[in-house]
């Protein structure tokens, strides 16, 4: 039987905030040792109140409105149950059926090049937990990071498979990080995913039953993790059997998902206001404000670049990380002096550029390649001044140097030969060198005058232009 799979997603996002979401302690905790950036508020001890931490929630709110949500004018924090230890209170601070932001969507575009709308159901915010670390028969915990600010961002079940969700995870990272209120390094446990998956017939209304799958670290892991579930899930319900609602881990060694415990529903959870916080009220004029602070968002930055000149694949992969848009912002408005049209400019960026920068594991905002800098360069070669090739050695000298682009050329002696005198003789000497080639080309065998240019370009150290090569080789072959 043919399956269709609703999936729905619960993205945690760890802010870049100065400290904790009800305390004062630092929240660069990364590399501190166990419980070093602890308190009596995020351990939970008898007596201590938490205190809202006012930057956490304008984050909250600035994503919101960058995910199209509604702001309602108040929203309030509930305790949540939460029966582990890596929480010492026994409950967190979350937000269950007043948040701060709800009724959004995201646009992502699929693979075949179509545009789907994902809906989503609300972003709001809570504490972090700590982290257990199991080892043998004991645990250990750690709980620098409990009470540090998170942010949930739950869809509805718009999501159809791991591509789709990978889509998803990759352009919502893409507006937390414009935004600056997270890495999104998943890597790092700063971003978090869980996924919920149920099958249903195709063409049927009626949702199947969901399993959720805790945790996930990596955008691979949501997509296989995805993948093998719908397999897992349709392989039941082929041989008469029913899915069980329970909580799944990944295993990522052996590729496959892994029974975790019984599935919680809301009521598990014994949701109730928090009283010890009062209702956050977002007045307009405050909402306006953190509009007004959001920066140009990667669709409307795609949009622009088409209408540029950039092809649209070229468009979205220059607009994933703001830092790499910026650099391509700078270029091409030096460009336009420099004589280096935009899609010239894309083409070296993620042609060249990225070759280097994959290879010397740099970021583009530490580079010494300046984007004036850039755009001179391919100025250079599209006004024929120096050639591809030559250009290429320039920019890897501008990596490795900083140095100017007009300096390498002068220094180096890469200037492009395009007077047709000065190459006449060089054109001239691989004629008279070659007459097996010449045969050929008279006969008709026209990829000879290839073999020639090369010989041209081989005698003048490849600084002839190619074209003016070409033309004179026609012209002396008849």
């Amino acid at each position: 039987m043919d399956y269709e799979a609703i999936i729905g997603m619960e993205v945690h996002a760890q802010l870049k905030t100065a400290s904790k979401m009800f305390c004062g302690c630092d929240a660069n905790y990364a590399a501190a040792p166990p419980n070093t950036h602890v308190c009596p508020v995020c351990l939970g001890l008898p007596g201590a109140l938490p205190v809202m931490n006012r930057v956490a929630i304008e984050y909250v709110l600035m994503a919101g409105l960058a995910l199209n949500c509604a702001i309602p004018e108040e929203a309030k924090f509930d305790r949540k149950n939460y029966p582990y230890p890596d929480l010492v209170k026994g409950y967190q601070i979350s937000q269950y059926d007043m948040p701060l932001s709800r009724d959004g969507w995201i646009e992502i575009r699929l693979e075949d090049g179509t545009a789907k709308r994902i809906r989503i159901r609300r972003a709001h915010l809570e504490e972090d937990t700590g982290k257990s670390t199991h080892m043998g028969a004991y645990s250990l915990v750690d709980y620098n990071r409990s009470g540090m600010p998170l942010m949930e961002v739950v869809t509805e079940p718009d999501i159809r498979s791991g591509a789709e969700a990978w889509a998803y995870l990759t352009k919502l990272r893409a507006i937390l990080r414009y935004l600056g209120i997270a890495s999104g390094n998943m890597e790092e446990g700063a971003m978090r995913c869980e996924v919920n998956i149920s099958l249903r017939p195709a063409g049927s209304a009626a949702f199947g039953t969901k399993v959720e799958v805790k945790n996930l670290n990596s955008f691979r892991s949501v997509r296989q993790s995805i993948d093998y579930e719908i397999k897992r899930q349709a392989a039941i319900l082929d041989a008469g059997g029913q899915v069980e609602q329970v909580t799944m881990g990944w295993d990522e060694n052996a590729g496959r998902t892994v029974v975790q415990r019984s599935k919680e529903e809301a009521n598990d959870y014994r949701y109730f206001p928090e009283p010890d916080l009062p209702v956050v009220r977002a007045r307009r004029a405050w909402v306006d404000e953190l509009r007004a602070r959001l920066p140009e968002l990667p669709d409307a930055r795609q949009e622009r670049l088409i209408a540029a000149g950039l092809r649209p694949y070229d468009a979205q992969v220059l607009t994933e990380e703001r830092e790499v848009a910026e650099y391509v912002d700078a270029a091409l408005s030096a460009g336009q002096a420099a004589g280096a049209d935009a899609r010239s400019i894309s083409n070296w960026i993620m042609g060249e550029l990225f070759r280097l920068l994959k290879e010397s594991g740099q970021d583009i905002a530490t580079i010494q390649v300046a984007p004036g800098e850039l755009a001179a360069l391919v100025g250079l070669v599209n006004r024929g001044a120096i050639n591809a090739a030559a250009g290429k050695q320039v920019l890897e000298e501008m990596f490795a140097t900083g140095r100017p682009a007009a300096a390498i050329v002068e220094a180096r002696g890469l200037a492009q030969i395009s007077d047709s005198s000065e190459l006449e003789r060089i054109v001239e000497e691989a004629i008279a060198a070659n007459p097996k080639a010449v045969q050929d080309y008279r006969e008709g065998k026209k990829a000879a005058v290839g073999f020639l240019t090369g010989q041209v370009m081989r005698a003048s150290r490849g600084k002839a232009n190619p074209q003016v090569v070409s033309e004179l080789l026609r012209a002396k072959l008849g």
